[in-house]
């Protein structure tokens, strides 16, 4: 079985397709301390789709708000620019998926997975200290840690689809069938689809890490704990069973084993709630 090599990997990442200009936009003001709230809500406004669906997602069961929000500039009073731009991000992304690949790759149940854990990495980086407006980013990177599969299922199905049977078969993790099938894991994928689509490199490593890592990162940390409890609830499917228990480093930032972890949580069942929410939205 053919295998590719990453220089073959990221042609079909170019084939991608790419954020659009009004995400970059948001982006770039996001990061800028000078830009003013009012230039962020013309970027969005500008993009009537991606304004209705924003609105549709705030005014949902996931945010919970006291009153209706009917107007981008009242989205940004109650969320803030960050969370604001990674709302914007996460339509994007979503509005990249194609339901239909010949991997018989079930999206809907990779967005739930998706979303699940982006949700819960968000909760354990302010569960270690992390700020609420610096864990808005730690929810993208949950977001998009697996979208690296994505790619697969577009563009080598048949090598991506024995994978999955072989991950589910051999209980084995589907990075590591991938590599054997494939010649590339989806953790490595999803790096450099973020790459090509100029977001950050801590957001890009920590996806290339996020099934464990030396490195000293607590977004990496997260990622990997938030995908094995999403995994442990069985919320979503992103088509790897497998649930790893915590390595030294990962157990070191927690302080807690995996389930010591979950027990600490406490009930997330109003998670799946909200994501059936802003997937219904």
């Amino acid at each position: 079985m053919a295998k590719i090599t990453e220089d073959e990997f990221i042609r079909f990442v170019e084939k991608m397709p790419a954020f659009p200009q009004s995400v970059h936009k948001i982006l770039q003001l996001a990061a800028d301390p000078k830009a003013s709230t009012k230039d962020i809500v013309a970027v969005i406004e500008s993009d009537p789709v991606m304004a209705v669906k924003i609105l549709k997602v705030v005014n949902s069961a996931f945010y919970s708000l006291p009153r209706e929000v009917l107007s981008i500039q009242r989205a940004l009073v109650f969320l803030g620019i960050l969370s604001l731009k990674n709302l914007a991000l996460s339509v994007a992304a979503i509005g990249m998926l194609n339901p239909e690949n010949a991997a018989e790759f079930d999206i809907n149940k990779f967005l739930e997975h998706s979303l699940v854990t982006a949700v819960l990495a968000k909760k354990l980086a302010m569960h270690v200290g992390i700020s609420m407006i610096e864990s808005s980013d730690y929810f993208i990177a949950g977001l998009l840690h697996d979208f690296g599969k994505i790619v697969f299922a577009e563009f080598m199905p048949h090598e991506f689809n024995q994978a999955l049977i072989d991950s589910k078969e051999h209980n084995i993790s589907l990075h590591q069938a991938e590599l054997e099938h494939i010649g590339l894991s989806h953790d490595k994928a999803g790096q450099l689809l973020v790459s090509k689509w100029a977001l950050s490199d801590t957001l890009a490593n920590a996806i290339n890490w996020h099934h464990g890592s030396k490195q000293d990162s607590c977004l990496a940390d997260c990622i990997f704990a938030a995908n094995q409890i999403a995994k442990k609830y069985k919320i979503g499917d992103g088509g790897n069973a497998v649930i790893n228990d915590f390595p030294e480093h990962v157990y070191a930032r927690f302080s807690m084993t995996l389930d010591e972890l979950i027990v600490e949580l406490g009930d997330i069942s109003e998670i799946n709630s909200e994501v059936q929410q802003f997937i219904g939205a």
